[in-house]
């Protein structure tokens, strides 16, 4: 399958309306001007892309889903965007910046040689700078190679039809998105792919994501040094440090 075919096919498998279907190519002197602070910015989006494509607008109109909002957030539409990386292309910058540029949530599919990218990002208004917004983190899930039987990928594309999601409104709908996306990145981990719209259950699989990627990050470094510790004592009190983390490690894991 192409890159355009494996973006195409995580776009399909939301199941929207045709009605929702904008299918056009978003020119990349758009984005430059609208979201590049920096030069080096700029030039990112020049080399990296390779084409933009806005696929779909999510709105009352189109999806029957009704528009949030109170003090904090404003959802009028949600943008799915796909995007096409060139070789060597900064992906995680252009993902970034790509979801700063457009005013509106973005559902947005990436791809590049190492396979797909999903990605969301709530967005809240800017405090100091009336009509701005301000990105909250970005959730992503990499690698997806859709068409290649991962029963977890498999199990995320079924998950994220339109008409599975939550459709109080669209804050609530992006959230269900956003909270597969997270059940994808759990499912790697655990081997179980488990979609739920539970607050409780969401907001736990969120922290417990937050704790394995932190010490899974804290267990390599201290490898890394107790490798070169030339002390035996220190290199043996770095390897108990790291059996601690383990085992934090494998208790968190539980939770996901």
């Amino acid at each position: 399958m192409t890159a355009d075919g494996n973006i195409r096919a995580v776009v399909d498998a939301l199941a929207l309306p045709p009605g929702a279907r904008v299918d056009a190519r978003v020119p990349k002197k758009m984005l430059v001007e609208q979201g590049a602070p920096t030069p080096a910015d700029k030039r990112a989006i020049q080399e990296g892309i390779d084409e933009l494509q806005w696929f779909a607008a999510c709105k009352p109109a189109t999806i029957g889903v009704p528009a949030f909002s109170d003090d904090t957030r404003e959802y009028l539409e949600i943008a799915v965007i796909g995007c096409a990386f060139r070789p060597a292309a900064k992906a995680g910058r252009l993902i970034e910046l790509i979801h700063r540029a457009i005013p509106y949530p973005v559902l947005l599919i990436t791809s590049d040689a190492s396979g797909v990218a999903v990605s969301a990002a709530h967005k809240r208004k800017a405090q100091n700078e009336a009509g701005r917004t301000v990105i909250d983190r970005i959730v992503a899930a990499t690698g997806l190679q859709p068409g290649a039987g991962d029963g977890a990928q498999l199990a995320f594309l079924q998950s994220v039809p339109l008409a599975q999601q939550p459709r109080s409104d669209l804050y609530a709908l992006y959230a269900g998105w956003l909270a597969r996306i997270e059940a994808l990145n759990a499912a790697r981990l655990t081997g179980a792919f488990v979609a739920s719209d539970d607050s409780v259950t969401i907001d736990q699989r969120r922290e417990a994501l937050d704790a394995h990627t932190r010490l899974a990050k804290e267990i390599e470094t201290l490898r890394g040094k107790a490798r070169r510790e030339k002390q035996l004592n220190r290199r043996v009190d770095m390897n108990m440090a790291i059996q601690r983390l383990e085992a934090d490690l494998a208790s968190y894991k539980k939770s996901l």
